[in-house]
């Protein structure tokens, strides 16, 4: 079986994004199935111009590296590019990690959705999100098979697409074990970041970027609630992720009396520092509204920081059901779960036991090779 790997998305431009980090993790799994199996060749696209050095684009066994200057122009592409280079080099079928590889010509396309949010959490202007949904929509009806982060993503696509259900594969992501991990700390290095941000007092973590779909603003004013009614509790709010779409309400919410000092925005951080932070955490936070996966949350899990989490779409399915959860639109119960975790020390335990375990049963070799089972299935 000849594999077409879509490699538009490696443009160096978009290397801090999650499906540029999620091809390239992919890739380097299937470069080593390729190498281990003689039934699969994978084919990759490159250009100098074009492609970001920091993947690897180069042959090996299994691999064979194509270059093609037809990924300088972005919607050819996109409209029947990336078609006639995989005919080019006699693929038997083309796996974008992307939805924005259009599914034309007569190779069959397998497709990653993440998640649904351009339909019930828009992150982006009107314009942006319009051609996100109808890009989306493309891929869910015309490709051969869709690949999806989460069982709930998945119930999602098959209600609002009619799709058969057995068109739809969930292979859960995997994380950077290397950074995110159980392992102690450099605690002069951690001391000093801490510093840089103000950091002097236990504090409450969120990582992900500020948007509405992440909820953070009724964080804010559940943490106010608490600050409020008990005059002595001694606790910081850190916030560290960009800031991405509407997220005004939230730092006018961090400047309240009262609440001015006591959160923290740290603004885009490393995933080197990101682990450093999380791992001196009092605990984690994970409100959001819609998750196609939520990786933050495992990552946080995976450090061993005890984790608490909102109960909509995907986040108890991904944790396993072994968190603490609440109502994410009900800013009491979230006060009432932060309270209850910060007061006993031995459910915060009881949460890094089974946080640790539960991360344990991710990786990107499992997602590659439940995705490289999609892809065979498709081409038979």
């Amino acid at each position: 079986m000849v594999i077409a790997f879509d490699t538009w998305v490696f443009r160096s431009s978009h290397r801090h994004s999650g499906i540029y980090n999620y091809a390239k993790n992919l890739l380097a799994v299937f470069r080593e199935l390729a190498r281990a199996n003689s039934g699969i060749s994978i084919r990759v696209f490159h250009d100098p111009g074009y492609s970001d050095s920091a993947v690897d684009l180069s042959p090996s066994e299994g691999v064979e590296a194509i270059d093609t200057s037809l990924l300088q122009f972005h919607r050819l592409w996109q409209l029947g590019g990336i078609t006639t280079a995989a005919a080019r080099a006699g693929a038997d079928l083309i796996f974008s990690p992307t939805t924005h590889t259009w599914s034309l010509g007569s190779i069959p396309v397998v497709t990653t959705i993440h998640d649904v949010t351009p339909l019930t959490s828009p992150s982006f202007g009107s314009v942006a999100n319009l051609l996100e949904r109808i890009r989306m929509r493309n891929a869910a009806k015309f490709s051969v098979k869709c690949i999806t982060d989460s069982e709930c993503s998945k119930k999602d696509l098959v209600a609002i697409y009619q799709l058969p259900p057995e068109k739809v594969t969930v292979a859960y992501l995997g994380y950077d074990r290397h950074t995110f991990n159980s392992s102690p700390v450099d605690r002069d290095g951690q001391r000093a970041l801490l510093d840089r941000f103000g950091i002097h007092r236990p504090y409450i973590f969120h990582h992900g970027a500020i948007q509405p779909r992440k909820n953070l603003l009724r964080l804010v004013r559940a943490c106010k609630e608490l600050w409020q009614k008990c005059r002595d509790t001694d606790f910081q709010l850190v916030l560290a992720g960009p800031l991405g779409w509407k997220y005004e309400p939230v730092l006018a919410a961090a400047n309240e009396v009262g609440v001015s000092g006591k959160v923290v925005l740290t603004g885009p951080l490393s995933d080197e520092h990101l682990a450093v932070l999380l791992k001196g955490a009092t605990l984690c936070v994970i409100p959001s509204l819609y998750e196609g996966f939520c990786l933050p949350m495992v990552e946080a899990m995976a450090c061993g920081v005890p984790t608490i989490a909102s109960q909509a779409s995907c986040l108890p399915e991904i944790s396993g059901g072994v968190l603490r959860y609440f109502d994410p639109h009900a800013i009491d119960d979230i006060a009432a779960t932060v309270e209850e975790s910060l007061c006993d020390s031995s459910l915060r335990q009881t949460l890094v036991e089974q946080g640790l375990k539960r991360a344990a049963e991710f990786s990107w070799e499992r997602c590659a090779a439940q995705s490289l089972l999609a892809l065979r299935e498709s081409a038979n």
